[in-house]
């Protein structure tokens, strides 16, 4: 059953990262990402999972989620990686692990740390030179983020609108396509840790609270990167699911 390796304070959006095993290519053919998004959708359906966008590459997928309750997003997880790896499987006739373990959590603050992640998956594939532009991506929240996906949609862009403090969808695919075309044009495009490897990254105020939630407060490490506060779990601590 995947699990997430970090805790959840509930009523946040998280950044969740799920490897397949070895890092091996098991994503490498558009239908094994379409099964995956298809088992992506059903599991949203039957959840209380709020999803901001997603990222399905060649080896890994990034899903950023906002929910209330913190098991929605565990059932959630279990559904869609669980299904589609049994799936897989059998399809393949293969037998072993899929996913590389458990998948990681990241927790996000709001405002301008959730549109700095969210640039971050998006950009995913023209880091990796695989397109030229989000867009060109099929098998990410890109083009249902700019109208261009009409149907078999999974974001909840109300509560995206909400999270990023962007007054209407307008607004926000303004100024999506604009940072998103800047960072291109500037080659803004390495990879930043934090998103993938942090217990929570925002304001100063964001995470203190955070740390303050962890029940071995010594195994917490707080330091300032590029303009925002990280959490990161000291080496060898433990962390559980706080409620």
């Amino acid at each position: 059953m995947p699990r997430a390796n970090r805790y959840i304070v509930p009523g946040f959006a998280y950044h969740l990262t799920h490897r397949c095993h070895n890092r091996e290519f098991l994503f490498k053919f558009a239908v094994d990402r379409q099964r995956y998004r298809i088992r992506l959708r059903e599991a949203l359906l039957e959840s209380n999972v709020a999803l901001l966008t997603y990222n399905i590459t060649h080896n890994h997928v990034h899903l950023l989620a906002f929910a209330e309750d913190t098991t929605a997003v565990a059932t959630m997880m279990q559904q869609a990686a669980g299904e589609f790896a049994r799936d897989y499987n059998r399809r393949k006739q293969r037998s072993g692990a899929f996913w590389e373990g458990r998948y990681h959590v990241t927790m996000v603050d709001s405002g301008r740390y959730l549109w700095e992640c969210l640039q971050y998956v998006e950009l995913n594939m023209v880091r990796c030179g695989a397109v030229s532009h989000p867009s060109q991506w099929e098998w990410s929240g890109c083009r249902e983020l700019i109208g261009l996906r009409k149907r078999n949609r999974l974001l909840d862009i109300e509560r995206l609108l909400e999270l990023s403090g962007a007054t209407s969808i307008e607004e926000f695919r303004r100024h999506f396509l604009h940072d998103i075309q800047e960072r291109i044009r500037k080659d803004c495009l390495e990879r930043q840790a934090r998103w993938t490897e942090a217990v929570a990254v925002g304001s100063e105020q964001f995470v203190e609270a955070m740390e303050c939630r962890l029940r071995n407060r010594q195994s917490a490490l707080i330091s300032a990167e590029d303009g925002a506060w990280v959490l990161r779990e000291e080496h060898g601590s433990l962390f559980g699911v706080i409620n």
